[in-house]
């Protein structure tokens, strides 16, 4: 398979991870108040977590997102060209045809991941409780005895 074609694998993974966010939120936001109930999955909310901590983090710390970074050297192992944006001014240049400033998009990413946290605490997962743990408060009675 050729670089290219893996660079551009990278890119769709790379709009998945981002789709899996935003929509996962708010997908989130819409199930609260119709009351779905799929919405408080506590693997699905964690995990939605997860996703959003990791780029603020890599914001703070200065950390290039991996997949750009991946998306970068195979661009450049193809002989294409790279523009050294990251993934997301590259989306938001192509979508809305703007060129936002690093700053801005970190604040954007900070920003998201209050709004997931929030989320998260004003509406927290439900984990199920094994039905196997209730333990009945009633003796149990015995068999009527059978007539012959």
């Amino acid at each position: 398979m050729g670089y290219g074609i893996l660079a551009d694998l990278i890119v769709a993974l790379h709009v998945v991870y981002v789709s899996f966010i935003v929509v996962g939120q708010l997908a989130i936001l819409i199930g609260l108040v119709l009351r779905w109930r799929w919405v408080r999955n506590p693997w699905f909310r964690l995990s939605h977590l997860l996703a959003i901590v990791l780029v603020p983090l890599e914001a703070v710390f200065g950390i290039d997102c991996p997949l750009t970074v991946w998306e970068a050297n195979l661009r450049q192992l193809a002989g294409q060209e790279f523009s050294g944006e990251s993934f997301m001014g590259r989306l938001l240049h192509w979508v809305i045809f703007y060129q936002a400033a690093p700053w801005t998009l970190n604040t954007l990413h900070i920003g998201f991941a209050v709004l997931v946290l929030v989320t998260l605490l004003l509406a927290p997962p439900r984990w199920r409780h094994s039905s196997t743990s209730k333990i009945s408060s009633k003796p149990s009675l015995p068999a009527p005895p059978l007539d012959k």
